[in-house]
């Protein structure tokens, strides 16, 4: 159907590849863990939104931009790891303060580590960490048409089934993982000053993830 073939193993193939660790999986066990499941929720919708961008840009052949300008893919490159950084940063900054303050308001600060953040702008970092990593674009575009026959009739609208099937696995299995960081988390009790340092190692991981973007090349 659509000119697609060996759809049993480009499925198992996208769900190990999904569940390999990366920004995404970071971004929504941290929120999990911080906020409960609604929040790794959150920014789960918001990781698939932006891999949908990612799928219907490169069903439409806009993603094909990045792979061969080199001005294109290093403009997207450095926004993603910027942003990428500035989440960081912020995960940092936050806990940093918390400590500059006297014990009573470390104490208040630390049992705030997180005061919520909206589910609105978790989804947004979700979407914004993903929508702008380039390198999803290329994976999408590599990995994809290897799985649509050379003599489809609707090649792009095989690409977007593909590419659905994959986004909905995803799915699948980050609200999996956010659902079941939360009730780690839960019955290990996990405590404000814990969650406090898991706040600063993914910041710290943001960083490291954010500069490894920024000096990713084209391929």
């Amino acid at each position: 159907m659509f000119g697609i073939h060996d759809l049993t193993l480009f499925i198992v193939s996208g769900l190990l590849l999904n569940i390999m660790p990366g920004p995404d999986s970071l971004l929504i066990m941290t929120r999990s863990a911080t906020q409960g499941w609604h929040a790794g929720s959150a920014a789960a919708l918001g990781i698939g939104a932006g891999t949908m961008i990612h799928i219907i840009a490169a069903a439409l052949g806009l993603s094909a931009l990045l792979a061969t300008s080199a001005a294109a893919f290093t403009a997207v490159k450095w926004i993603g790891a910027a942003y990428i950084v500035y989440v960081g940063i912020g995960m940092l900054r936050a806990r940093l303060r918390a400590e500059a303050d006297d014990a009573a308001a470390a104490e208040i600060a630390v049992r705030g580590a997180a005061q919520p953040l909206a589910y609105r702008k978790i989804f947004f970092q979700g979407f914004l960490t993903n929508v702008l990593n380039p390198k999803v674009a290329l994976f999408f575009l590599a990995f994809v048409p290897q799985f649509i026959s050379a003599d489809s009739a609707s090649k792009p609208l095989a690409f977007i089934v593909l590419g659905c099937i994959f986004n909905f696995n995803g799915m699948l299995w980050c609200n999996g993982l956010a659902v079941f960081t939360a009730f780690a988390s839960a019955r290990l009790k996990v405590k404000p000053l814990a969650a406090l340092w898991l706040n600063r190692v993914t910041g710290g991981l943001f960083l490291a993830l954010g500069l490894r973007l920024a000096l990713a090349e084209q391929h």
